[in-house]
């Protein structure tokens, strides 16, 4: 199989998560990961009172590995990003936690994703949420305008992860931190799992060896990177949250 180009992994995953979208079925479904159906959030670290005024689109469509708002620590009126928002789910419970004088914005590359998520913030009556089309290696957010930085499973679909940590970067307030939940390796996968835009789009190709996943946050200038969960699925994949902060001036 030859080497796939970073445009055809973007285009498949998105064709992917479109599907999603309209089917309402989670793309992270490789059995190995244990990532499908409804109870995903729940295996993932999410609790019932997290959950229960959640409507089941919102639930179905989860496809995390992770609860990174759990240990964001947010505060009332802070402003946070969350990259690859998908339907909503970690943007709901983080506009939530913020308050009105705070807010989230989610970005997403997938059109049908961005439709479904507005959806759902009009049916919850959250206004304090907003989702933008964009993708993560190039983010529609202003620079030094976000006091953190969430994630859930969906750094590892990028290409090239290093431009979507500067962006995180970027966007960040001196000061601010970024919280993410991934999949990660120890180990190499096999290059046939590597040039299949299938696993790429379930969440498996795509993951770096976790040394080199922190070592590219600690590249884009991040500071104090600490991972603050982890779990294997596999004996070679993995999950983990990890957290990172972005220096004073």
């Amino acid at each position: 199989m030859k080497k796939i180009k970073n445009d055809e992994i973007k285009e498949f995953v998105k064709k992917s998560y479109a599907k999603v979208a309209t089917s309402g079925c989670s793309c992270c479904s490789d059995p190995s990961l244990l990532l499908s159906g409804i109870e995903t959030a729940a295996l993932t670290g999410y609790s019932h009172e997290e959950l229960k005024d959640l409507p089941a689109q919102v639930k179905e469509m989860f496809a995390g590995c992770g609860n990174p708002v759990a240990l964001s620590e947010l505060k009332v009126g802070e402003t946070v990003l969350d990259i690859g928002s998908g339907g909503g789910l970690d943007a709901f419970l983080a506009a939530k936690k913020v308050g009105t004088t705070g807010g989230v914005v989610g970005i997403d590359f997938t059109r049908e994703m961005i439709r479904k998520a507005m959806r759902n913030a009009k049916g919850l009556g959250l206004k304090n949420v907003e989702f933008r089309l964009g993708d993560a290696e190039d983010m529609p957010v202003e620079t030094r305008s976000i006091d953190v930085v969430i994630s859930n499973c969906v750094i590892n679909l990028a290409p090239d992860k290093g431009k979507v940590f500067k962006e995180a970067y970027r966007v960040l307030k001196p000061g601010g931190r970024m919280i993410i939940s991934d999949i990660v390796t120890e180990g190499r996968l096999p290059e046939e799992i590597r040039r299949d835009p299938r696993y790429w789009a379930g969440c498996v190709a795509g993951a770096l060896e976790i040394e080199d996943y922190l070592r590219k946050m600690q590249r884009a200038g991040f500071r104090h990177v600490k991972v603050l969960s982890r779990a294997n699925f596999t004996k070679t994949i993995l999950s983990i949250i990890v957290k990172a902060q972005k220096p004073e001036d």
